[in-house]
């Protein structure tokens, strides 16, 4: 398990430090009663919380978290865990993008953000020991394949977690997602009305349930503009740049004769773009090319890369929103929201 605190409050106590004791002298009520209006209790009446509110501003007194925290049985603590190598975690736009995302949610919190990143077995194995020490008040899961043992351990633990892409469309935990069907089927819907025929598509993991919904909206955008299911064009892969060349060059092994490529990623569009230029391949002269994600990849390629959208950062938020709605105790049933993506279209296509 590879761990790194992200961003940290710290809360170290310096020399000349006002206390809990000399705010409630200054305001001529008891300990507890001060302890009350900073915890936020009802039990407090409006002229005695602002009585106690002025000792407070006029002592400087700044409560200690390390304290409240252990009287309320919290950590101020969330892990943000992908199980994941580190190579890819660091190789792919989109992790960043979650992290930027989820930060910006917490940064007005008093909440410490953990990553972990936990791709091999050693490393689940340290992951639950952890989270069985009540170590976090709660789990962001980023890159949930189907047969993850990480989403049970959670439940198991009655730990709060929210996760990045549903295992299925039966999920159980809080989950946001972006609407892969709807990226997909528009991507591939540009292709035909651009007149491509023989459109091909680099898939994800399957084991992943956002790259079979993207898979699922290129046999529906196929469909619908009337083109024949042809198994030769469907190449799987895994999210890597290597795996975008490797399953282009199965592809055009098989059809040489394919005019577009829809690629599940823009990190796999930027593998196939290399096989088909040294294939002597025109974009998108002779075959267009689409992506997925619209990360820095795709403006960065030449030809710039059309792609499909979808709010990362937006999703980061909102999974860090809906677990700090989970901790305090405030959601009932555990939300499944999904993210409407956009086709960028740039030279590519």
């Amino acid at each position: 398990m590879v761990s790194r605190t992200i961003r940290t409050r710290s809360g170290g106590r310096g020399t000349g430090r006002p206390t809990l004791e000399e705010v409630a002298a200054r305001a001529g009520v008891g300990r507890g009663t001060v302890s009350r209006v900073i915890n936020g209790s009802p039990r407090v009446s409006d002229r005695t919380r602002a009585v106690v509110e002025a000792a407070v501003a006029e002592l400087g007194y700044v409560p200690n978290r390390a304290a409240r925290a252990l009287a309320a049985n919290r950590t101020d603590a969330i892990a943000l865990v992908v199980p994941e190598p580190e190579d890819r975690f660091f190789a792919e736009p989109y992790f960043s993008d979650m992290v930027r995302g989820v930060g910006a949610a917490l940064a007005e919190t008093d909440m410490q953000l953990l990553l972990t990143l936990a791709g091999s077995d050693r490393e689940r194995r340290r992951l639950g020991q952890y989270l069985a020490a009540h170590r976090v008040d709660g789990v962001l899961l980023v890159s949930v394949h189907a047969d993850d043992s990480i989403p049970d351990m959670l439940e198991d633990l009655s730990i709060p977690a929210v996760i990045s892409g549903r295992r299925s469309a039966a999920e159980t935990l809080a989950a946001v997602d972006s609407d892969n069907f709807e990226g997909a089927r528009s991507a591939v819907a540009h292709l035909a009305a651009r007149g491509r025929r023989a459109i091909a598509t680099i898939t994800g993991r399957l084991d992943v349930y956002g790259a079979q919904c993207r898979l699922d909206g290129y046999r529906a955008a196929l469909a619908a503009a009337g083109l024949p299911p042809d198994a030769r064009l469907t190449a799987p892969a895994d999210f890597t740049e290597e795996g975008g060349r490797r399953a282009m060059r199965e592809l055009l092994g098989r059809c040489p004769e394919l005019d577009a490529v829809f690629a599940a990623s823009d990190v796999m569009a930027a593998g196939a773009r290399q096989v088909l230029r040294e294939a002597g391949r025109r974009i998108p002269d002779d075959v267009a090319l689409v992506g997925f994600d619209d990360s820095a990849v795709a403006r960065h390629m030449d030809p710039a890369l059309t792609s499909v959208r979808q709010p990362i950062e937006e999703m980061g938020r909102t999974m860090a929103e809906v677990l700090l709605q989970e901790i305090e105790g405030r959601t009932g049933e555990r939300p499944q929201i999904v993210l409407p993506t956009e086709l960028v279209v740039r030279e590519s296509s």
